[in-house]
């Protein structure tokens, strides 16, 4: 009878211990990205770096609770269908996604798993949200902008430089705010005494022979948005602006860094972290429905002397003055 009471003691410790240690063992959540970025950009990288250690502080940690499996789709639209497609299919908890195109990708692939965009413009205007405070379905996330961006950019860029006159407006065919945008930056062109054109371009190696024939005439500036593959091919863009000495404004930061004049946007790690807030409550039980589309609540200005020295620009006191980074 001993022997008997002895087993069933530590028969129920052990089964107690199986328990308590299956009770410690944390559920792994699985968390899908895809961004239009190469996996090479640092732009793109940095973004999703801001990302991931938001999620760390909130105690998803990869590798212990957390799965994240990220999708890069080199401003490809055709790509970024297929990896949508690849995504959505290995069910993950919640997708992440980066601009407009990415999230049309993954939108025709599902309308039950919940999606947060990190990077768009008007997404009521573009038709993902019923309204920015009851965005309904299963899409909600944060936007680029509270307001047409452009018009600012254009009153900055005349700020740097008086003397323009012509401006071109950059951005990809692709970009579902692309008439919009336009259409906000005449109405402001016309108060400052501007003509304003666009160059539309979706492919490498074309974007210097465009500003090349647009830059014939003096007194010319430009602006140019934050679409993933500008952002990619600003090399070309800013080195294409240097050489026919035009006054550029753009809407990332990133150009800055890379030898740009000037940038004013969205500070868009921030961005980043405040997505990871979002999908920290979806992986807690909140709904996307009852997320509510946020928008920006800092934008920040940057100036390159080293950019302007280039093209004989002398930057006024007054910008250098509100500038939040001035790189020399």
């Amino acid at each position: 009878m001993r022997r008997r009471n002895l087993i069933i003691a530590v028969g129920g410790t052990a089964l107690g211990l199986l328990v308590a240690r299956a009770q410690l063992v944390e559920p792994t959540r699985r968390i899908g990205v895809l961004t239009g970025f190469s996996q090479a950009d640092s732009a793109g990288r940095s973004l999703l770096a801001a990302f991931r250690e938001q999620m760390a502080v909130a105690g998803w940690v990869e590798g212990r609770n957390l799965i994240i499996d990220i999708r890069w789709g080199n401003s490809n639209p055709e790509q970024l269908r297929v990896l949508a497609h690849d995504l959505v299919h290995m069910s993950p908890d919640v997708v992440v996604v980066h601009g407009s195109q990415a999230l049309t990708a993954v939108r025709r692939e599902t309308n039950k798993i919940p999606i947060l965009f990190a990077s768009i413009s008007d997404p009521v205007a573009a038709g993902f949200v019923d309204s920015l405070a009851k965005p309904g379905g299963n899409i909600t996330g944060f936007a680029n902008y509270n307001g047409p961006p452009s018009p600012k950019l254009l009153e900055v860029l005349k700020e740097v430089s008086s003397s323009i006159t012509r401006v071109a407006f950059m951005i990809s065919p692709n970009n579902l705010a692309v008439e919009r945008q336009f259409k906000a930056m005449e109405r402001v062109a016309r108060a400052l005494s501007i003509e304003v054109t666009s160059i539309l371009s979706q492919e490498p190696g074309t974007l210097a022979p465009a500003i090349a024939k647009f830059a014939q005439p003096e007194n010319s500036g430009l602006v140019v948005t934050s679409d993933v593959f500008m952002i990619t091919h600003r090399e070309e863009i800013i080195s294409a602006a240097t050489e026919h000495r035009l006054p550029a404004i753009y809407q990332d930061r990133s150009f800055v860094l890379a030898g740009g004049l000037m940038s004013y946007s969205v500070d868009r790690r921030e961005s980043y972290r405040r997505v990871a807030h979002y999908v920290d409550r979806i992986l807690k039980g909140a709904k996307p429905a009852d997320l509510p589309v946020q928008q920006p609540e800092k934008f920040e200005f940057l100036l390159n002397l080293k950019a302007a020295k280039a093209i004989d620009l002398d930057v006024p006191r007054i910008l250098l003055a509100r500038a939040d980074e001035v790189i020399e």
